[in-house]
C-alpha cells in the first residue's frame, strides 16, 4: 500500500476534508510548532513548545516566552 502522506506532509491526518488551501497553511503553522529550534542561551538544538507562547529548552531547562508557533526572540 502507497503512502499517502507524501504530498501532504502532516495535514494528511485531515483526509480530503477542509479544501486544500486551508490543509497548506495548516501544514505550514504544525511544521513551524513541531520544529525544534535553537537555544539562545546555550545555543544548542533543543527548544521545544510547552504551550502558547511558551518555549523551553531541554538541554539547560531555560524557558522563556516567545512567539506563538515559532520562537522569536527581541534583540535589543
Amino acid at each position: 500500500m502507497a503512502k499517502k502522506t507524501k504530498k501532504v506532509k502532516i495535514a494528511g491526518r485531515l483526509g480530503s476534508k477542509y479544501g486544500s488551501t486551508v490543509r497548506k497553511k495548516w501544514n505550514s503553522i504544525m511544521t513551524k510548532k513541531i520544529k525544534t529550534y535553537d537555544c539562545p542561551s546555550c545555543l544548542k538544538i533543543g527548544i521545544i513548545r510547552v504551550s502558547v507562547g511558551i518555549w523551553k529548552c531541554k538541554k539547560c531547562d531555560f524557558t522563556f516566552a516567545g512567539g506563538a508557533y515559532e520562537p522569536r526572540i527581541q534583540s535589543i
